[in-house]
């Protein structure tokens, strides 16, 4: 088993660096000149005189080798450089705003697995009854409908015409309600279909008729045999759709004032801050690797099979 962790997680350093070679490469390709937009943001002239100290300043007037190894020397110090607009350093304004991304992650994750879990079991179990019914509509609704009208659709009707909750902002957990609802409707879409279609191909299998006939309770197969393996596929899907989440958040955030990362990358967009951007897409990198990671090591723990697997593959 420990063998197959570090495997997986040496695994990780190829895929970061790929990502970095390749974000790197479309600055460079693209159309903004690092020091240019630097001076527009600070409403400098860019002279020639000005732009040539600030591409020094900057090192892109040294070989572009050069410049992608000092990258990413400076990524693994966490240092990416000084924000355009702020002139504070990113990661210490991404230390800020971070925590705040995470919350609304992980409550939507959290709220997605508690509706999704129970629906669609029990969908699966009484099939073709009013709760199946729900749980379809549910996650066609949740499948169909865009995150942002979605959340525009939950501010009119309980912030702006019930007055019940917050309209934007983070501060109470009355903040959060919204923002998670927005943010887990499509995961609860998502794994409410795969788990009612898990538990039915699961009480097909032999396993269940013999743990029948030998007499054990239909609760305990339920809950101790049918949903541990059927629940495996959606803690894999976790992981997949980890940048579906993150990118959800960017809207999420923006159409509730969410002070979050996903919302400073936006502002960061409008107003070139290449530094910001850098440090967002390499976050999020390594925070889906790291996501699928921890995916995996729990799926190990559920089924040790994949690390007998793995070595008898190898």
């Amino acid at each position: 088993m420990g063998i197959y962790i570090g495997k997986r997680i040496l695994s990780i350093i190829p895929i970061v660096l790929f990502a970095s070679f390749l974000m790197f490469v479309m600055i460079k390709m693209g159309p903004v000149d690092p020091a240019e937009a630097y001076l527009a943001a600070a409403h400098i002239h860019p002279d020639d005189e000005v732009l040539a100290a600030k591409r020094h300043e900057f090192g892109l007037d040294k070989p572009l080798v050069v410049q992608y190894i000092d990258s990413v020397i400076k990524m693994c110090r966490l240092d990416f450089g000084m924000s355009y607009i702020t002139n504070e350093p990113v990661w210490k304004e991404v230390a800020m705003k971070l925590p705040a991304t995470l919350q609304l992650a992980f409550s939507s994750i959290i709220l997605a697995f508690l509706v999704s879990v129970p629906l669609g079991f029990l969908s699966a179990i009484y099939k073709n009854s009013m709760i199946d019914y729900v749980g379809r509509a549910l996650a066609y609704v949740g499948a169909c409908i865009p995150i942002f009208w979605l959340g525009y659709l939950l501010v009119y009707f309980f912030s702006v015409k019930l007055d019940w909750l917050p309209v934007e902002g983070r501060g109470s957990w009355q903040h959060l309600v919204l923002p998670s609802v927005t943010l887990a409707l499509w995961l609860i879409a998502i794994y409410t279909r795969l788990l009612r279609t898990t538990v039915l191909e699961e009480l097909q299998e032999s396993y269940v008729r013999y743990a029948r006939t030998r007499g054990i309770q239909e609760r305990v197969i339920m809950f101790k045999y049918v949903l541990k393996v059927a629940i495996q596929p959606m803690i894999t899907g976790l992981g997949m759709h980890m940048g579906k989440l993150i990118t959800g958040a960017v809207i999420v955030e923006q159409v509730f004032s969410w002070p979050g990362f996903g919302r400073y990358f936006l502002q960061s967009i409008v107003n070139r801050d290449i530094p910001v951007i850098q440090c967002y897409v390499l976050l999020t990198v390594c925070i889906v690797v790291g996501c699928n990671l921890l995916v995996d090591l729990l799926q190990l723990y559920m089924d040790p099979r994949i690390s007998r697997k793995g070595r008898a593959d190898q």
